[in-house]
């Protein structure tokens, strides 16, 4: 099985869903993320949620290129969360094709947030759609072990843990973690970099993950040790959203990820077999 690549919505935000198919086509990627929700309180709605006619031309996109949906995002599981609210967004996920649903816990109670993460895979599978929960150190799901512990008390079969390259380096995960996960419970992997020294707060976090992330082989993040260990062909999924890169075109944005990650790839092939 080849290796598979993914644009995700952040690194390419400022396009239409659109235009991110046809750009993740021309460089070589075989899907695409999509945000459906916004993921803030200040950020506007997506129209592809509710236009009927974007969802078409989404659709003939994806139909002309053969990109894929590989994620929707985001949906975040609070103290109020309703499973059936989301009905619309699965609806819409499930048209275009999607695989996998980014999830985020935003639940102290962790009993209550797993309760509701399993209501929502079941509904989800109806629509033949994992729940992928990420976890981030400033949510109420802060590291790997934490996810995996949601992930398995939900007793799903579509339910599944997300790995952030970012967030992991920034949680107590460990490379030993990722290599005992069953790989039936991690579909694709997100991958940029970051540097050694920097913030920690919850804000300084949440900044540099929105807006000052670094290309995949750029920072300091052992990302080459991340890939070996890894289900083998994982899919990788490009998420760099950085002001600075974000005056190039969009189209060059995504071609010097896809590069880097390929690259970062390579190196682990290579470590693995002087290994």
């Amino acid at each position: 099985m080849q290796r598979e690549y993914s644009l995700s919505f952040l690194t390419v935000a400022d396009v239409s869903p659109v235009d991110a198919v046809k750009i993740a086509a021309e460089c070589g990627y075989a899907a695409v993320g999509l945000r459906l929700l916004p993921a803030a309180p200040n950020e506007a709605d997506y129209p592809i949620l509710t236009d009927a006619s974007l969802i078409k031309e989404t659709q003939a996109a994806l139909k002309d290129t053969g990109v894929k949906v590989a994620d929707v995002e985001i949906i975040r599981i609070t103290p109020e969360f309703e499973a059936k609210k989301y009905l619309q967004f699965l609806e819409v996920a499930e048209q275009l094709g999607a695989k996998h649903i980014l999830i985020a816990g935003n639940d102290p109670e962790q009993a209550r947030l797993t309760q509701n993460f399993a209501q929502f895979c079941e509904l989800s599978q109806q629509y033949g759609l994992s729940c992928d929960l990420e976890f981030m150190p400033w949510t109420d799901v802060k590291n790997l072990t934490q996810a995996q512990q949601i992930v398995e008390a939900s007793g799903q079969d579509n339910a599944a843990i997300l790995i952030d390259s970012l967030h992991f380096d920034r949680s107590d995960s460990t490379l030993e973690q990722v290599k005992a996960l069953d790989p039936k419970r991690i579909n694709y992997v997100q991958l940029c970099d970051g540097l050694a020294h920097y913030d920690s707060s919850d804000a300084g976090l949440i900044k540099i993950a929105r807006s000052n992330r670094l290309v995949p082989g750029q920072g300091e993040i052992d990302l080459v040790s991340l890939i070996r260990a890894l289900p083998a062909n994982m899919t990788l999924a490009a998420e760099v959203p950085n002001l600075m890169l974000a005056q190039r075109p969009a189209l060059e944005r995504a071609q010097i990820n896809l590069n880097a990650m390929k690259q970062l790839v390579a190196e682990a092939e290579q470590n693995a077999v002087a290994g």
